[in-house]
């Protein structure tokens, strides 16, 4: 370990480690360091992401979608499996698996480029230092010409519902269940909320989501989300919007007592998730006297480089304004490193993807139509459903629909959105169109191959301008 390197990243996340990487590549003495520990006490790279986010939730998913297609699909195309049973503690390990392939991944990238990985816990000091506090040793002070800041953010405590590590749980304790609970609540119905009840559900959970939001996935386009509540509910998941959780009481099994809008509620379950939200980790990043800019809500205040108050000092990820996904922050990353080395980085926002990794998925990037409603842009819309399409039909995932939205003069593209099968790699046309500044009538006149499931955005982008070939205009 050196005393002083050219770029010191705070936090092994997407945003952090893919920063530092770039960084590496383009000739810069990096080190990060990264607090994260797993539950058998070794530290990991990778983050919530890959440890307790995004990957080991993909993997549940990716397991309960296996289970629940050999317990309740495959006699319909003439495969009969007896005898099925379910093993959750092997589901685990391979989820645990999965994970640690990835971490040990990045280990590699970071030994590759000689970037320092410094286990403990960073602050900065005054004039672009670090403190480092080892896990074990004593603390050292660091110097950087250039400090990132990545680490990350935390789920949402509620007072009304405090987690135990045990029945009551965050979305790090959903991961970890050692068995099915016969009812499951999920407070929150949201990402997170949605994908762990998802998973529970299909392996034969009774699950609940109590949303306090009147409206169901308020950032999707409302005719996506309406969709989706309607094929999540013929599924088994009940969904009940307007709900304040008051209090939570364990015994044999965790009351939750909520008030919506016929008065107060009580629902029995077995196991409780909280999954209301994220917020930065930025407790204890910076030394007072630094004086690094924050807003009530602990979120790093940046200008569009992800440059702070400080010079030399830049943030990005969940600790920075934008949505909590770990791909933004990983072009931020680059973004950064690239403009350090004097480089024209930059990110677009208009066209960073969502995804919710639901059966069926949800995905969507760009505007709305509420949001284009409300800004009175002029705007066309085409929609199609996967039903006409062949290969969802073969496939036997006909459900849902894409949307495609362009303004009403130049038919540039605003907006696209689904829900249906596969709708997280199709969505990555629309992203590409949109980066382009393209038309629905460029998407319109692609050629795409049949059958597949693309042919579904190929008839929304023909029926905006009402002339899709398997749809009545």
């Amino acid at each position: 370990m050196a005393d002083s390197y050219d770029v010191i990243v705070i936090g092994a996340g997407p945003a952090g480690y893919v920063g530092a990487i770039r960084c590496a590549q383009l000739g810069m003495s990096v080190a990060v360091i990264d607090e994260f520990v797993r539950k058998d006490g070794e530290p990991s790279l990778g983050g919530t992401c890959l440890n307790v986010g995004c990957i080991p939730s993909k993997a549940l998913l990716d397991s309960s979608e296996q289970y629940h297609r050999v317990h309740s699909e495959l006699a319909g195309h003439g495969i009969k499996v007896q005898g099925t049973s379910l093993d959750v503690p092997q589901m685990i390990k391979r989820k645990d698996k999965v994970v640690a392939d990835l971490t040990g991944g990045i280990k590699q990238l970071f030994k590759a480029d000689k970037i320092d990985w410094l286990q403990g816990h960073g602050k900065l000091l005054a004039e672009r230092q670090v403190e480092f506090t080892p896990h074990k040793g004593n603390t050292r002070t660091l110097k950087a010409e250039n400090v990132l800041l990545a680490t990350g953010s935390r789920p949402i405590d509620i007072g009304a519902a405090p987690t135990d590590g045990e029945r009551i749980v965050n979305s790090d304790g959903a991961l970890e269940f050692t068995e099915v609970p016969k009812r499951l609540g999920v407070i929150g119905a949201g990402v997170i909320g949605l994908e762990m009840g998802s998973v529970w559900s299909r392996l034969g959970s009774k699950v609940v989501l109590l949303e306090a939001q009147d409206t169901f996935l308020a950032p999707v386009d409302e005719q996506v989300a309406r969709e989706a509540k309607k094929l999540f509910e013929k599924q088994g998941l009940e969904i009940r919007l307007g709900c304040r959780v008051t209090e939570t009481r364990k015994g044999k099994t965790v009351s939750v007592h909520y008030e919506d809008a016929d008065g107060k509620q009580t629902i029995q379950v077995d196991k409780l998730i909280v999954s209301v939200g994220r917020r930065p980790h930025t407790d204890g990043l910076a030394s007072e006297d630094v004086g690094l800019l924050t807003d009530e809500r602990g979120f790093v205040h940046v200008n569009d480089h992800c440059e702070t108050n400080i010079p030399g000092v830049f943030a990005v990820g969940d600790v920075v304004r934008g949505p909590m996904l770990a791909h933004k922050g990983s072009e931020e990353g680059v973004m950064v490193a690239e403009r350090i080395a004097g480089k024209p980085g930059h990110v677009n926002y208009e066209t960073i993807p969502w995804v919710i990794y639901t059966d069926p998925e949800i995905a969507w990037v760009g505007r709305t139509e509420g949001q284009l409603k409300a800004a009175g842009t002029p705007y066309r819309t085409g929609t199609f459903g996967f039903a006409a399409t062949g290969r969802a039909r073969a496939m036997d995932r006909a459900s849902g629909i894409v949307k495609i939205l362009a303004h009403g003069e130049t038919d540039r593209i605003l907006g696209v959105h689904m829900v249906g099968p596969q709708a997280s790699e199709l969505i990555a046309e629309a992203v590409l169109a949109m980066e382009y500044e393209a038309s629905s009538e460029d998407l319109a006149r692609t050629i795409h191959a049949h059958p597949t499931l693309s042919e579904a955005v190929h008839e929304a982008a023909l029926a905006v301008d009402r002339r899709a070939i398997h749809k009545a205009n």
